[in-house]
């Protein structure tokens, strides 16, 4: 599935990596809560956030808004854990779907629940989109 970027998009991609030098898979803008996540490849992590947080902090001020780095991973699951970061899950479970289509179900805590979720459901929402933009996830059910 290809992701199509629109123009702001396309100038956050283009100065996130000049600022980082990590590789961006996917861009989401999250005009409503003033954040900007970046899906960066696997392994450019390190890059991305730099030594103390300095190169992250950098990209904040550039851009504005809230920055968040997501690392990439083929593994829908490892994917998911990285998405749902830093609350701590205790499972994750990914079906296939007769009509092709896939649902994570994970297990957490209440207290990570929470994390999980986010003020107003915003971290879980952006979770689905991005886990369907990557990897065909259709839903993200809390249990």
């Amino acid at each position: 599935m290809s992701i199509k970027f629109n123009s702001n998009e396309i100038r956050y991609i283009a100065l996130f990596e000049s600022m980082t030098g990590a590789m961006v898979r996917d861009c989401i803008i999250d005009d409503d809560h003033a954040k900007v996540t970046f899906v960066v490849k696997n392994g450019d992590m390190g890059l991305a956030i730099g030594k103390g947080g300095s190169t992250v902090n950098k990209v904040k001020k550039a851009v504005d808004k809230g920055v968040e780095i997501v690392e990439h991973s083929e593994d829908p699951t490892v994917f998911i854990k990285n998405l749902l970061a830093p609350a701590e899950l205790q499972s994750i479970k990914v079906l296939k779907k007769d009509s092709g289509e896939s649902v994570a179900t994970v297990t957490a805590d209440n207290t990570n629940k929470r994390i999980a979720i986010g003020k107003g459901g915003a971290n879980i929402e952006r979770a689905k989109l991005i886990a369907n933009r990557q990897h065909n996830i259709s839903n993200i059910i809390l249990k």
